[in-house]
């Protein structure tokens, strides 16, 4: 009989210290309270440090128009509202808390017809703690151009193979919010495997951008990037009667149930990464900007099976 009690005995304080143990487990593996710094993945023309939840799939619509003012805009073209300059039509899919893939095309302006796919990587996402003073984020995408090639050299689809049809972007996002305000810095490396003679294949671009609540769903957001050109490649486009000028978007955000919309504007022509950071020829103070908005529509593909494990 006493074995059995001081069997039962033993056992009662396994258990007791088994409990113990999983409440210091469940403790040190408790999630910190994560910081989110902007409402969508892509801004107006920065991608952002966000993704999409996994298994969301977000479908979004990019439209940029044709200038405002400028030798191109004004009354004549409705304040650039008859031209359009870029469209993007994307889906971009969470395939884990940290990695969305995404598919789009795009149609382009002196390059047309881009289908673009594309990796983003959460590395870090803020939180209140000390081990997540910072949101960071990759992006990378691959640009296929399907656009005829031209029957002379010297243009930018003067292609010979389809490995001249691709670009590539590598992009990383760092940023923290401070109190209200998003800050974000995004230092972007492109590389076109085709270029006109004197151009640049490979371009570095310094961005950053800026999120501002106002007042209840209602933010002001801007954008900007200055690329790095060489100065033969500015040489390059003056002799053609051009000039690059950094790229620079302000706008607003509204949030509504399921959707994120923005209006804004911007001296960019083009949507894709592979195109405005090295192309961007248009300027501000010239008239040259445009109106553009963005649409987004996320779809939970999961919810079944999230509402089963409630």
């Amino acid at each position: 009989m006493r074995k059995i009690s001081g069997l039962l005995l033993l056992m009662t304080g396994f258990n007791g210290f088994s409990q113990q143990i999983d409440s210091s487990s469940t403790n040190q593996v408790k999630e910190p309270d994560y910081v989110w710094l902007f409402s969508a993945p892509k801004l107006i023309n920065a991608n952002t440090v966000e993704l999409i939840p996994a298994g969301v799939l977000e479908f979004k619509v990019t439209h940029n128009f044709g200038d405002i003012a400028g030798d191109f805009g004004g009354i004549e073209n409705f304040f650039g509202l008859d031209n359009v300059t870029d469209v993007r039509i994307g889906f971009q899919y969470g395939l884990s808390k940290r990695v969305n893939i995404s598919a789009a095309r795009a149609k382009g302006a002196s390059l047309q017809q881009l289908y673009e796919l594309g990796l983003k990587y959460r590395l870090m996402q803020q939180a209140n703690d000390a081990k997540h003073p910072f949101s960071i984020a990759l992006f990378g995408n691959i640009v296929a151009c399907a656009m005829e090639a031209a029957d002379t050299s010297g243009k930018e689809n003067s292609f010979q193979d389809f490995s001249d049809r691709l670009s590539q972007t590598l992009q990383v996002m760092i940023g923290r919010r401070f109190g209200k305000i998003s800050l974000q810095l995004n230092p972007t490396v492109v590389h076109r495997n085709y270029v006109i003679e004197g151009d640049d294949n490979t371009i570095f671009a310094l961005g950053g951008a800026v999120r501002l609540p106002v007042v209840g769903k209602f933010s002001i957001i801007a954008d900007y990037f200055h690329s790095f050109h060489s100065q033969q490649s500015k040489d390059t486009y003056k002799t053609m009667g051009m000039e690059f000028y950094d790229a620079l978007g302000v706008g607003v955000e509204f949030l509504t149930e399921g959707h994120v919309f923005y209006l804004n504007f911007t001296n960019a022509t083009e949507i894709l990464e592979n195109r405005f950071i090295p192309r961007t020829v248009t300027s501000w103070s010239k008239g040259q900007f445009r109106w553009g908005f963005t649409i987004s529509r996320d779809f939970d593909l999961m919810w079944k099976k999230r509402n089963k494990q409630k």
